[in-house]
């Protein structure tokens, strides 16, 4: 039989039949005779007795453990080795689909008449008192035992996860949820506020990608040692660990160095990933144009002379030009048919320092007199005239210009950050490897990117940025070319996983083509942040944050603190209809004196339904740490609860950073043969020991190297 109204929370009423059955059944047994029945039939309906019984005090049992699951939920934690992994589903907790029946219990535990049954007892609060009494004195032992989370222990603490424990417990009946892998290509949102649980997600999805062997990418701008550590002992899981590379503004010493503005498919690129750093408001907006011009000239100009641009470089051809233009200048009209001989005519110019303009007399007399060749000859290059308008600047002006551009070319080229994001290649002692994104590509990389944004945020977001448009135009060259694309024999095609943690402090312009378009290249992008008024204040506009959230398919939102941020889930979600029920009494006096009673009563139950959504902003406000709801398969509402991963007696977790640090460091310089050292265009020809080079440094000793186009 169905009842219109399924109420868990009422007395279990069903141990008392339970009882009634359990009794008769003995008393069958004991004294058939009383019953007027064979010892045979008193046995074989003891039986059907016994099975009511245990079919009642089953539902009854039902009951509590439901209004208990309601109180506390048993711990979810995982060993690491313990962690379930799919090449074809990515796992993500224990947990239930969301329907009606589950918003319609939710709403019977807020009404007032169940709130005292889901309130900690009297001799749970008394524990606590104790506790907080006898902290400090010689009876601290009685506090350690009513804190103890053993099974003889009635009263032990909650866990410290806050929250409302019913919004989870109303399904008493968890299974493991899985999520088909063919849906993160359209990318994951996980939204949350700090310290609910997002980097603990994070740990549970890189440690499936890991195993899965797909390239993994994480940016990590605060730091987190755990986050650190746990990719590291999954890599050595997975033997991995040579793929492993650490990269850390904050640790110089022991990071791997990376360009992020050296690898590109168009030279535009450079410039762009610069002026993205640069305020574009008010005046800004035209100053940027300028820098942006600026630094594609210098940006040209290298690039033609054979130089891989730098932040080193273009801070100091931002301070002093004439080095790059004269170059340039020796370079083009050595190549210029027209130019023929020019070196010997540029000796017998003659130019009267007076009759310069302004901006020429502090210039040096050989640059001074290039130009004045190019001028008279009415020769033409595209790069060397944008570095002759650059230079033709009056110094005070050029000043003013490139003045947001300076400060943070200085922040990037201070102290030993430089030797990260300017690696200097001629420097054979520097034994700390060199990568890019289609070197790690290729290899099956695992790459760590902690950003230290807590000691310099600025100088983070640039580097940051810089990173992802240089994802971003990876992307295009694999799209564009084939998954095979830079490799030398052909390779399985590899997936691409990118999780990006407080992703709104990296964010920019470039983050949107990477979500519209990435996913053919094999890209699947996890983002985390804790609000989306945050990403929509970092990328300056509402309808550009709207375009990156309408990129990202799948949603996963853990506590929130912004009732803004909670809408973005439940707008998503369809109403339901939820029934109440309101007692109705009813009393009326007879004034017929011919009638035999003197009044009439009505006592009745109404039961009504209402539209009501399927969760409210309010419900992820009350989520406590480490729980969440996941819009994933097409818009299929699902309750998570997420493991803890137990690294308590995980053998290949190491117990601080320095062991990390100290297997790096004795990694760094092994290559393999037929692999190219990036940013030289070398590439590795054989593999030697320091035997056969006994007069090499160091770093030589691990290779030997073959130049390409003259030389190496």
């Amino acid at each position: 039989m169905s009842y219109p109204i399924e109420n868990l929370l009422r007395r279990p009423v069903e141990f008392i039949p339970a009882a009634a059955s359990f009794t008769a059944a003995i008393a069958l047994i004991l004294t058939p005779d009383t019953f007027l029945l064979t010892p045979s039939l008193a046995y074989l309906a003891s039986v059907g007795l016994v099975l009511h019984a245990g079919w009642r005090f089953q539902q009854g049992s039902r009951l509590l453990r439901y209004r208990a699951n309601l109180k506390r939920l048993p711990n979810y934690v995982l060993a690491a080795e313990d962690i379930p992994w799919s090449e074809r589903y990515l796992f993500l907790g224990l947990g239930f689909r969301w329907d009606q029946r589950h918003s319609q219990r939710l709403h019977d535990t807020r009404r007032p008449e169940y709130r005292q049954m889901l309130e900690p007892g009297a001799l749970y609060r008394a524990a606590r008192r104790l506790e907080r009494k006898v902290e400090g004195t010689p009876f601290d032992w009685l506090g350690r035992i009513t804190r103890k989370d053993a099974w003889w222990n009635p009263v032990p603490p909650l866990p410290p996860v806050g929250g409302d424990t019913a919004i989870h417990g109303v399904e008493p009946e968890e299974e493991e949820v899985w999520m088909d892998l063919a849906d993160r290509v359209g990318h994951m949102l996980v939204l949350g506020t700090t310290r609910v649980g997002k980097t603990r997600l994070a740990e549970l999805l890189i440690t499936q990608d890991i195993r899965r062997g797909d390239v993994v990418i994480v940016f990590d701008p605060k730091g987190d040692a755990e986050l650190l550590k746990r990719m590291y002992a999954e890599a050595k899981r997975a033997g991995r660990e040579d793929e492993f590379y650490f990269f850390h503004l904050g640790y110089p010493e022991l990071s791997a160095r990376y360009n992020p503005v050296g690898s590109f498919s168009r030279v535009t690129e450079v410039a762009t990933r610069i002026t993205n750093q640069l305020p574009k408001e008010g005046e800004g907006a035209n100053f940027a144009q300028f820098v942006w011009g600026f630094v594609n000239a210098m940006s040209k100009a290298m690039t033609a002379l054979g130089r891989t641009p730098s932040y080193q470089d273009i801070y100091r051809y931002a301070n002093d030009i004439e080095p790059l233009v004269l170059d340039y200048c020796q370079f083009w009209l050595d190549r210029e048919p027209r130019a023929a001989g020019w070196r010997e005519e540029i000796e017998t110019i003659e130019v009267d320092p007076k009759s310069l303009d302004k901006a020429m007399k502090n210039r040096a007399m050989e640059v001074v007199k290039i130009l004045a060749y190019i001028r008279e000859k009415d020769l033409y290059d595209d790069t060397a005239a944008s570095l002759m308008k650059v230079i033709s600047y009056e110094q005070s002006y050029y000043n003013k210009l490139i003045a947001s551009l300076i400060p943070l070319l200085e922040k990037l080229t201070t102290g030993k950050v430089a030797e990260l994001v300017s690696p200097d290649m001629s420097r054979l002692d520097d034994r700390r490897p060199v990568f890019d994104w289609m070197g790690v590509i290729n290899r099956g990389g695992i790459v760590y990117v902690g950003l230290d944004a807590l000691t310099d945020y600025e100088v983070a977001g640039a580097v940051g940025n810089s990173m992802f448009s240089d994802l971003t135009s990876t992307a295009g060259r694999i799209y564009k070319h084939g998954e095979t694309y830079g490799q030398s024999a052909p390779a399985p095609k590899r997936r691409i996983s990118i999780h990006a943690d407080e992703f709104n402090e990296l964010i920019g312009d470039e983050f949107i083509p990477l979500l519209n378009k990435a996913g053919g290249a094999g890209y699947q992008v996890t983002v985390y942040t804790q609000t989306w008024s945050d990403v929509e204040a970092r990328i300056g506009s509402r309808a550009k944050a709207q375009q990156i959230g309408g990129n990202l398919n799948t949603l996963i939102m853990l506590r929130v603190k912004n009732t803004d941020t909670a809408k973005i889930l439940t707008d998503q979600l369809d109403e339901v209809e939820l029934v109440t029920t309101m007692s109705a009494s009813q009393a009326s006096d007879s004034n017929n004196p011919l009638d035999f009673s003197d009044f009439t009563s009505r006592n009745e139950d109404r039961i009504s339904a209402r539209l009501s959504p399927m969760i409210g902003p309010a419900d992820l406000v009350r989520l406590p740490k480490g729980q969440a709801f996941a819009l994933i398969d097409g818009g299929k509402l699902y309750k998570l609860r997420m493991p803890l991963p137990d690294a308590s007696h995980d053998p290949m977790m190491p117990e601080d950073l320095a062991a990390v640090a100290d297997d790096m460091q004795s990694r760094y310089a092994r290559v393999s043969p037929g692999e190219f050292v990036p940013g030289t265009g070398w590439q590795v020809e054989e593999v030697v020991t320091e035997h056969d080079y006994p007069e090499a440094p160091d770093w030589l000793k691990s290779v030997i190297v073959e130049g390409r186009g003259g030389g190496g």
